[in-house]
């Protein structure tokens, strides 16, 4: 049968529908086959399955890490990057075909539904949601539709004490899931742990665990969503978020029924739910995945398979071209074109890289996965050593590599450690598994085998020494009742003692539950610190060694350790040296006190460090002297902005030897304001906001604007001070950003302030305003503004073009402003005497503030006029003349 003719089917429904089972029967029944698979576990899983029904010798297993081909292999067992694309099999299967719109692996999955193809019959298999974009971009496609074999059905929340036995708890970290298997071990005896990142020795090994009923929980991350069939009655989600490589993002429904699915496997019903901080699920999304009724996908992850060697940069374009078909969306750049792309700027790399042959083992050396996680950095200079040792030799230094993998032979240490050599042996392992890279490749791949069995034995040890109790688990699975009072704690804080809830613990401090009685209340508490005390430590220690993207101070001066409030700031001596109050518990002890005192002001001594970095080099380099050195300071303490009114008698006297040296700090002489242009940016703006309310003891702190705005609407009941701290300045109903301010005065300055000018175009778009938001805005500057109307300027008739006529008179006159600058005269005593009377009367009404200080001195009355006129030149003219 020809290709033409082949059978091309899609497999789809729901999990528990039998899709992959029905694959290797359809596998099995030709001559020869491939199936790609989303995950080298489970290829491991199928490969042991077909090599029970036809033997090692029939039966290929090929993915990233590992490669078993016999010579007379028939069947093909494969992660669908690996799947190989010449070897003329009568039968092709590709597992989860979903997969497609995977923004980081869509691109591969999408290419196997393209081009990959059984000469005799090919398979899709996946969701339902792929049924219509596969018809629009493959003809003459059967579709087969499979009901899952069993009820999937929502309990709502449960806490983990009371989480049924058969259960499995997925988290999306690896802190996650080892809080959440460290709490089952002390509430449940124990629960086996599977992710992704373990190899499938491991793994194995922790399912047979839950398999065989030593524990009867299990806690994994949704690497148990892709096909791994376990006796589970029930999943529990314990977070509804997850990083996806780029940021934090909510679950998809489709995404949580593919999880949920593991529940109740082939005719056993099952359950799903949430646990500890996760929400309840809207009823729309339990609905969905309760009927398995997801919306669609419409389009394709797709990257150019038909690559262009003769050089980098044609290889470059080839990776970039865009489908011209509109289902396929150009992929976001992999992790091998963002190799391919920072290697090409290498001097060595880019020589050797000359010819097609050089530039296609470059294009192969970048598909080295990135395992080790350390930083791209470091990936590329793996890459960069790789591919020069194949260009120049022909393979891998064999020293080299066996230095490599000597220094990973180590089996000691804890779960992080071995975790880590696991995965630097994973890319040792890639790389003796690609044909030709080492000289002895059979004993290369079986060596960095048994270096990753030795580890994978000790990461299981590890495991279960942690998070299994043996003897406690047997215990529980034939008592009913315990024996003895015990407090336990979750991960999401709340303090269990027998299952029962008597209190929650909020970062560092303990709350009591309001409904305990006294007589209970001295038991429960002495019972419940108990519990807490080596929680305490384990959270101080784990909060020490956090790094600082873990930490965050709020705009009210609040400091967060990812969800808890672990202190906050307090006025210091200096507005840049704000004092910390830590919020912990006595019962915690002076030793957690003092972890977290420190770690707090770490972290705020590097963000106000790294925030002002131009403006504490200001402050503290000697060349800065005399006038200057004055007038750092001043900057210094308004943290980088600064009004020209308020220092413009120093500005005066600053010769230019001292701008000199201030400018090459960064700062601009502006006519309305002082300020270093760095000190504009988001983060110092914030930062500097929260700092100013602290030291001005504000009862509720002003937000910062939000980034990117030129103008903002005036804020209403705004403290005096704020719009300079925000980086802004006031005018009429809007504040303009002072940057900006600035551009608009020197496009001003040119202009017959005298006479009148209109606005031009340069002066809208740098304002980022109406014509009549500009009005207002240059009136709250001080100029004078006349309002007209005039007829339209009529175009030039052309030959054998119709001009519209206007339908209204509206349509034919246009509205325009004159802008001049008015010198204000000076008032009389008398008159500025009665001003400030008025404007102490009115301080005196706006008392009631809600940014109000906490503080009992006098507000200062302002100068009635404002010294930093920005036309003070045409003034003095005037007077002199």
């Amino acid at each position: 049968m020809s290709q033409n003719q082949s059978r091309l089917a899609a497999i789809l429904g729901p999990t528990n529908t039998g899709k992959t089972y029905y694959a290797i029967e359809r596998m099995l029944a030709r001559n020869s086959g491939v199936i790609g698979l989303p995950l080298r576990l489970l290829a491991r899983e199928v490969y042991d399955k077909v090599v029970a029904l036809r033997g090692l010798n029939s039966v290929a297993l090929i993915t990233g890490e590992e490669r078993i081909v016999p010579n007379k292999a028939r069947y093909w067992v494969c992660t669908v990057e690996a799947m190989p694309q010449d070897i003329g099999a009568e039968f092709v299967a590709i597992d989860e075909i979903q997969l497609c719109g995977d923004p980081e692996r869509g691109h591969v999955f999408t290419d196997r539904l393209l081009n990959m193809r059984g000469s005799v019959e090919t398979l899709f298999l996946g969701a339902d949601t792929m049924r219509k974009v596969i018809g629009q971009l493959i003809p003459n496609v059967e579709f087969i539709f499979r009901s899952r074999f069993s009820d999937l059905e929502y309990t709502g929340p449960k806490k983990t004490s009371r989480m049924p036995s058969r259960s499995a708890i997925v988290g999306f970290s690896v802190d996650n899931v080892y809080a959440i298997a460290e709490l089952l071990r002390r509430q449940k005896g124990g629960a086996a742990v599977v992710m992704g990142a373990l190899s499938p020795r491991t793994r194995n090994s922790q399912v047979e665990l839950y398999q065989n009923g030593d524990v009867d929980y299990l806690v994994a991350t949704d690497a148990i969503g892709m096909g791994l069939n376990l006796d589970i009655n029930h999943v529990a989600f314990s977070s509804l978020t997850k990083f996806d490589g780029r940021r934090m993002r909510y679950l998809m429904p489709n995404e949580l029924a593919q999880i949920a699915g593991r529940a109740g496997r082939h005719l056993n019903s099952g359950t799903f739910g949430v646990t500890g901080d996760a929400p309840q699920l809207d009823q729309e999304v339990v609905d969905a995945i309760e009927n398995h009724k997801f919306t669609p996908l419409k389009k394709l992850q797709w990257r150019n398979s038909r690559l262009e060697f003769g050089t980098t940069n044609s290889l470059i374009n080839s990776l970039d071209k865009i489908s011209e078909n509109n289902l396929l969306i150009k992929a976001q750049p992999a992790e091998d074109f963002r190799t391919l792309t920072a290697l090409v700027d290498d001097a060595e790399v880019s020589a050797r890289a000359s010819d097609g042959a050089s530039v296609k083992l470059l294009w192969d050396t970048c598909g080295i996965p990135d395992f080790r996680g350390v930083s791209f950095t470091d990936h590329t200079s793996l890459v960069s050593r790789i591919f020069n040792f194949l260009h120049e030799n022909g393979e891998v230094s064999e020293n080299w590599l066996a230095q490599k993998i000597a220094n990973i032979d180590k089996t000691g240490g804890d779960i992080d450690t071995i975790s880590k050599r696991l995965a630097f042996i994973r890319t040792w392992t890639y790389i003796c598994q690609r044909k030709g890279w080492v000289q002895n490749e059979s004993y290369w791949r079986e060596e960095t085998r048994a270096v990753e069995d030795r580890l994978s034995d000790a990461l299981h040890n590890a495991l279960t020494q942690r998070f299994i109790d043996r003897r406690t688990s047997l215990l529980m699975r034939r008592l009913k009742q315990k024996e003895s009072l015990v407090a336990e704690v979750d991960t999401k804080g709340e303090v269990t003692i027998e299952g029962e809830f008597v209190g929650k613990l909020n970062g560092f401090r303990f709350q009591m539950d309001k409904d305990a009685t006294a007589e209970e209340s001295k038991t429960l508490r002495a019972a419940s610190i108990q519990a807490l005390q080596p929680e305490f430590n384990l959270r101080a220690d784990r909060m020490y060694n956090a790094p600082d993207t873990e930490f965050e101070f709020t705009e009210q001066g609040g400091l967060m350790w990812g969800e808890y409030g672990v202190g906050k700031l307090i006025k210091g001596d200096d507005i840049l040296s704000p004092r910390i109050e830590v919020f912990v518990d006595d019962e915690a002890g002076n030793e957690v006190i003092t972890k977290v005192q420190k770690r707090l002001r770490h972290f705020m001594d590097r963000k106000i460090n790294s925030a002002f970095e131009p403006l504490l080099a200001m402050r503290d380099d000697e060349l800065v002297n005399g006038m200057a050195r004055g007038l750092a300071f001043r900057l210094v303490e308004s943290l980088g902005v600064i009004p020209r009114s308020v220092v413009a008698k120093d500005v005066k006297e600053l010769d230019q030897d001292g701008r000199g040296l201030l400018r090459k700090h960064g700062v601009r002489f502006g006519q309305y304001t002082l300020f270093q242009q760095l000190m504009l940016k988001p983060a110092p703006t914030r930062l500097r906001l929260v700092l100013w309310s602290l030291f001005e003891e504000f009862d509720e702190f002003p937000e910062a604007p939000p980034a990117g705005l030129v103008t903002i609407p005036e804020t209403k009941g705004s403290p005096k001070g704020y719009y300079p701290r925000a980086g802004y300045r006031l005018a009429g109903e809007r504040a303009i950003r002072i940057d900006m301010l600035e551009r608009l005065a020197d496009l001003t300055r040119i202009q017959d302030v005298k006479d009148g000018f209109e606005a031009n175009s340069d002066m809208l778009s740098i304002s980022g305003t109406t014509l009549d938001q500009f009005s207002n805005m240059m009136e709250g500057l001080g100029f004078l503004v006349e309002k007209g109307q005039r007829d339209k300027i009529k175009p030039e008739p052309q030959e054998g073009v119709e001009l519209k006529t206007p339908e209204t008179d509206e349509d034919s006159v246009e509205t325009f402003y004159i802008f001049k600058w008015v010198p204000k005269s000076r008032p009389t005593r008398k008159e500025f005497i009665q001003k400030d009377n008025s404007k102490s009367k009115k301080n005196k009404k706006s008392q009631g503030n809600k940014f109000k200080k906490q503080s009992s001195k006098p507000m200062k009355t302002e100068k009635s006029l404002d010294p930093d006129n920005p036309f003070a030149a045409l003034m003095a003219l005037k007077g002199k003349s």
